[in-house]
Parts: C-alpha cells; structure tokens; sequence
C-alpha cells in the first residue's frame, strides 16, 4: 500500500528520533571511558547535541500530527556496523570509538539529505529546513571526530610499541606521565 508525502516524512521523523537516541547512549558511553579528556568531551557535547536534535525531530513530528514511537528500529547500532573491539589499551579503544563515531556522523549526514529531499518533493519547507539544520550540524560533527583520528592513531601507535616511539607525538609513557 502506498504512503502518503506526510506518512512517510513522520515515518522518517521517528527513525530518526530513535537514532538520535540511541547514539545518544552510545556517545555517553564512549564520553565515560578512557582518560583523553579532549576526546570525551567532544564525545559528550556530541552526546548533549544528539539529544537536542531528538527534541527538535519530536517537536516536528508532533506539529505533524504524528507522535514518537519509541521504535528502535533504526537506532545507532543499526546504521553503521560495530567496530571490532579488538583493543587492548585504552588508546586503541579510544581510536575504535573515533572511528564508529565518524562513521555513524556520515551515515546521518546522508539520511538528513534524504529526509530533507523528501520533504521538499512533499513541499514541506519546514522539515526539509529542520534536516538541513541537523544534516550541518552531524557534518561539524564528523569533521570534528575526523580531527582526532590521525594524532589519536599516533598515541595508539606509541603506547602499543614503546621500543618504536614516534617523538613527534605527545604521548603517555607506560607510567602515565605525558612526555
């Protein structure tokens, strides 16, 4: 049976909201863990923001005449596969964590464009407005976890080879001092 313009934005809506939830949870986790403090706080703003965008989308979908499901039936982990969690040091965990996240910011990136074509072929200027907001923002974001990557991986690089120090990296030795 076909939808309607105005279903199937709802629909999306809260698929949405349910990703911003989940990755929410997941951000938090990944903000708990570790001790590179520039890190978790990127992860946790980036955990505050997807919680206001899961507000926004809600506010919307209820304009819409639509209300939230509480369906977890495109939650974070659905999006982007898991990064094995094959790291042994804290350092590698962090960088795994980097990765999913950045992965997970494109995924979105590419599901606000769909939700904001969707609403622009169903003339709906205030949603197509709403994901365009959104779909900028999880572009900062993943730009802003793709920062990290490369030093991150340098850190890893140096805790998991001490006889083969990069010295162009700041890193913690085995004692825990930066050096």
């Amino acid at each position: 049976m076909a939808e309607t313009g105005t279903n199937l934005l709802r629909r999306y809506l809260d698929e949405a909201i349910a990703a911003a939830s989940g990755f929410e949870a997941q951000l938090r986790k990944f903000a708990a863990e570790g001790d590179d403090e520039d890190v978790q706080a990127a992860f946790a703003a980036h955990a505050d923001e997807a919680r206001y965008q899961a507000e926004r989308l809600a506010r919307r979908l209820q304009q819409m005449g639509g209300s939230v499901s509480g369906s977890e039936h495109a939650s974070a982990k659905d999006i982007v596969p898991p990064i094995p969690q094959t790291g042994r040091r804290e350092e590698e965990r962090t960088l795994q964590h980097l990765i999913a996240t950045f992965g997970e910011e494109s995924s979105e990136s590419a599901f606000y464009e769909v939700l904001a074509a969707v609403a622009a072929a169903s003339r709906d200027a205030e949603t197509e407005s709403l994901a365009r907001q959104i779909q900028a923002e999880e572009q900062r974001a993943a730009k802003k976890f793709f920062s990290f990557i490369r030093s991150r991986s340098k850190i890893a690089f140096n805790m998991l080879t001490p006889n083969e120090l990069d010295p162009a990296v700041e890193t913690k030795a085995f004692d825990n001092p930066v050096v």
